[in-house]
């Protein structure tokens, strides 16, 4: 039987090469009790060395925080960039799509090609004012109460805009990707309106780096079964990666 020290390394072990952990896996692998590695996960978190879960642990915090967008705009620039260049490639000519809010899918905006014929449909005032100019692209930008964190609009009236229309592609960056928990977005008025998009859209598509996954915001948007594809970076972790194409997802790694 394994000592008290060589489990706690054979967790952070596995938290490092999975980036998630579960209780009973754990106990199964190890031959001991779910109570004892609940214990060990709770002796770890004593020396901030992970965060539990319920019946799993991760290594980062999984709660989000709801940060400006100018600040989000700071971090995993390239990641970004990469994810962006990946993602233009499944725009077509003559594509209808919707652009939601946030970093990733600005940088998105940045990188599509101005010679594609293009209805774009978006919740940010900045991917307009980038876009606008563009001769073949059409621009639909909805209206509403403009949310500072995102620089985005929300609201009754942006909601409601979605009953009426379907476009061919959603391309939506997300705060949160836990596999139990689904898809989240920081902020519940957001998470909603990122509903309806994805209602209206006949494929969606979310835009993350890989700090995202194994994380929850504040509002769920879906579960991982209504999303279509993936793009991410190389960081995300083996295991998850494995879980989330046996989903049926498309999952692309830049």
């Amino acid at each position: 039987m394994l000592s008290i020290a060589e489990r706690h390394k054979f967790i952070l072990d596995s938290l490092k090469k999975n980036g998630f952990v579960k209780v009973n896996d754990i106990a199964l692998k190890l031959d001991v009790t779910p109570a004892t590695i609940r214990n060990d996960l709770k002796s770890l978190e004593a020396k901030k060395l992970l965060y539990r879960t319920h019946g799993s642990a991760s290594p980062i915090n999984p709660i989000t925080v709801d940060r400006e967008v100018e600040v989000k705009e700071k971090f995993h620039i390239e990641e970004k960039k990469q994810i962006a260049i990946e993602a233009c490639k499944l725009i077509e000519d003559n594509d209808s799509i919707i652009i939601g809010s946030g970093s990733t899918v600005y940088t998105l905006a940045e990188q599509i090609p101005s010679n594609l014929k293009l209805t774009v449909v978006t919740t940010s005032p900045k991917i307009s004012i980038l876009l606008y100019k563009s001769p073949n692209i059409d621009v639909v930008q909805l209206g509403g109460t403009i949310r500072k964190n995102s620089l985005s609009v929300i609201g009754d009236y942006t909601n409601l805009f979605f009953n009426d229309v379907t476009c061919s592609k959603l391309f939506l960056g997300v705060d949160g990707i836990d596999l139990e928990y689904g898809v989240t977005n920081s902020n519940m008025e957001e998470a909603i309106l990122n509903k309806r998009m994805i209602d209206s859209s006949l494929r969606t598509i979310i835009l993350s780096d890989s700090s995202k996954f194994g994380r929850r915001g504040f509002g769920r948007v879906c579960s991982l079964d209504k999303i279509d594809v993936i793009i991410t970076d190389s960081g995300i972790p083996a295991e998850m990666a494995k879980a989330i194409e046996d989903i049926g997802i498309e999952l692309i790694i830049v």
